[in-house]
C-alpha cells in the first residue's frame, strides 16, 4: 500500500514457541482499551487488577489499545508499576506470544497497540495511519499460525482510530486497502477502539467483506463507552471468512472500574 508509511513493531521480545497442540477450530477473542493501566480520569493505577480480569476471561487472543511500552516517570510515582512493558506484564505466563506497535512517542515514553496470543505469531507489522501529523494512530497487523495439521493462518489487526470523523474515514480507507492486499479467502479479525460514535464505520467496511459481530448478532454494535454506563458504540470486532458466536460486552464489575472502555469478547469459529 502506498499510504501510510509503515514500520516493524518497535519491540520484539524473546518469545517461546507454543507447543504443538491439537487442531484448533474455535477460539476466544477479547479486545480492551487499557487506558494505559489507569481508571477513568486517571485517578488510580490498576494494571495488576486489569491483568487478573483479563486472565479470568481465558481468551486465546487479546487485542489491546492504549498500552504503554515505556514510561520514564511513572515507575517513580507508582510502587506497583511493572519493570517490563505493560503488554508483556499483561501477557504474563498465559500468552507466550505478543506483538507491540508503538504509535505515540513523547519525551517520557510511548504507547500503542498490542496483541497477546496463545498461538504462534509468525509475523507482525505496525502501520502508521496518523493523518496530517495530528493524532498518532496505528494498526498492528499480526499473522497467527493456529496449530493442527499444516496450520491455519489468521490475520489479526488491532486498531485505534482517530477522534475526528474525517481522520477516521481516511483510516478506514487505509484499512480496506490493507485488506485488499490479502488473499480473498484469508480469515481476518479486526478489533479495537474505532471511536466511531457516529456509527459510520460499518457502511465503509462492509464493501471490504468485514462483518461486525455485535451488529450481526444483536442488530447494532455494542455500547462500550463509558464503561460504568455504556452509551457510545466505540469498540468493535469485525471478521471476514470466519464465524462468530457468543458476542459479549463486559460491563459489570470488575470491568466497569478498570478502564473507561468496556471490553468485548467473542468466540470465533474457522
Amino acid at each position: 500500500m502506498n499510504r501510510p508509511e509503515h514500520s516493524e513493531a518497535t519491540h520484539e521480545p524473546t518469545q517461546q514457541r507454543p507447543q504443538d497442540l491439537d487442531r484448533v477450530s474455535r477460539f476466544t477473542v477479547l479486545t480492551v482499551n487499557t487506558h494505559k493501566g489507569f481508571t477513568a480520569l486517571n485517578r488510580r493505577f490498576i494494571l495488576p487488577e486489569l491483568r487478573e480480569a483479563v486472565r479470568s476471561v481465558s481468551a486465546d487472543v487479546v487485542f489491546l489499545q492504549e498500552v504503554h511500552g515505556t514510561h520514564e516517570h511513572h515507575p517513580q510515582r507508582y510502587s506497583n508499576w511493572p519493570s517490563m512493558p505493560q503488554y508483556e506484564f499483561l501477557a504474563d505466563t498465559l500468552w507466550p506470544q505478543f506483538a507491540y506497535g508503538r504509535n505515540a512517542v513523547y519525551p517520557a515514553g510511548d504507547h500503542g497497540n498490542a496483541l497477546l496470543s496463545k498461538f504462534q505469531i509468525i509475523r507482525h507489522e505496525n502501520l502508521d495511519v496518523s493523518i496530517s501529523g495530528h493524532e498518532s494512530r496505528g494498526m498492528l497487523h499480526s499473522v497467527l499460525r493456529l496449530p493442527g495439521g499444516e496450520g491455519q493462518d489468521v490475520h489479526a489487526i488491532c486498531v485505534h482510530l482517530g477522534l475526528r470523523e474525517g481522520h477516521r474515514v481516511e483510516q478506514l480507507k487505509l484499512l480496506c486497502q490493507r485488506l485488499s492486499e490479502l488473499p480473498p479467502d484469508a480469515p481476518v479479525i479486526v478489533a479495537g477502539d474505532f471511536n466511531d460514535w457516529l456509527g459510520k464505520a460499518n457502511d465503509l467496511l462492509e464493501p471490504c467483506g468485514l462483518r461486525e459481530v455485535f451488529a450481526e448478532q444483536w442488530g447494532k454494535p455494542a455500547r462500550s463507552f463509558p464503561a460504568r454506563l455504556p452509551i457510545l458504540r466505540l469498540d468493535r470486532i469485525y471478521v471476514r471468512n470466519l464465524k462468530a458466536h457468543h458476542a459479549k460486552v463486559l460491563n459489570v464489575r470488575p470491568w466497569s472500574h478498570l478502564s473507561d472502555h468496556a471490553p468485548l469478547s467473542v468466540e470465533i469459529e474457522l
